[in-house]
This record gives C-alpha cells, sequence and structure tokens, in this order.
C-alpha cells in the first residue's frame, strides 16, 4: 500500500480501494463504506470528503459509468479494469458534483492512482477519458 501525498491524495487512494472492493463484491452500501472505513482509515480527517465521493458515486454509478463510456473510445464499462473504473468513477464524480475541487487535481489524482494501481497503458486511458470528459463539461457550460 503506497499511501502518498496529501491527506486528501491518501483519502482518495483509500476511497479507491475501497470502491475497488465494492466492485467486485457488488455492494456500495454504507454498511459496507463503514466496514472498510473501520477496518482501513486510521486518520479521520478526511472522511467528510470520503463520505461525500461515496454517495456521488454510489448514487449516480450508472450516469458516471454512460459519461465514462461515451468518452472511452468504443470501450464498454464492463471491459475497463475493475482499477482503472474506480479511478475514473472517483474522478468523474469529483469532476461532475464536486465543484469545490479543481478538475485538474482531480485528473491529475487520477493519474497518479493509475500510475500505482492501473496497467502501463492506465494513466494515459483515464488521462485521455478524463480530459474528453472536462471538455464535454466546460462545452456543455458554454451553451448554458
Amino acid at each position: 500500500m503506497s499511501m502518498r501525498g496529501s491527506k486528501r491524495a491518501k483519502a482518495r487512494e483509500l476511497l479507491m480501494r475501497m470502491l475497488f472492493q465494492m466492485e467486485f463484491q457488488g455492494d456500495f452500501s454504507e454498511d459496507a463504506r463503514d466496514r472498510f472505513i473501520e477496518y482501513f482509515f486510521e486518520d479521520r480527517a478526511q472522511l467528510s470528503y470520503v463520505y461525500r465521493a461515496h454517495a456521488f458515486v454510489r448514487d449516480n454509478r450508472e450516469a458516471l459509468d454512460r459519461m465514462i463510456e461515451a468518452c472511452s473510445d468504443n470501450w464498454k464499462v464492463s471491459r475497463i479494469a475493475k482499477a482503472d473504473l474506480s479511478i475514473l468513477r472517483i474522478a468523474a464524480a469529483e469532476i461532475f458534483y464536486m465543484e469545490d475541487i479543481p478538475d485538474s487535481v482531480s485528473a491529475n489524482e487520477a493519474v497518479e492512482l493509475a500510475k500505482l494501481y492501473g496497467e502501463d497503458e492506465s494513466p494515459r486511458f483515464i488521462n485521455g477519458i478524463l480530459g474528453k470528459l472536462i471538455r464535454s463539461k466546460e462545452k456543455e457550460r458554454t451553451l448554458l
């Protein structure tokens, strides 16, 4: 386990590991979240971020997956590696639902997580998808 950087980066890394586990177990519930937190989170300083991000992913997973799939050049979400998908869901949730986190920070942190947990091509793959997501969000804003 790498636990790098700032408290938020550490919380994001644990959140990614939690979502990865939830994906395999098919359980995104608050109970599953709380069990993971109880076992793995020693520093409780970032729990409000974890609760918010988890809720956004849990409640908007289908919408996030549609956005990810639309930006992934013919890759179905079911074909994306589970670690990469967990990272993408966190970043997409931050980009679309957590306005207090700059899009560039979300994308950069996602790429860093991909370097730790993904395959060799994961950082580039994730960066490409997130770049398209951010551009589509910016384009949507200009149309309003």
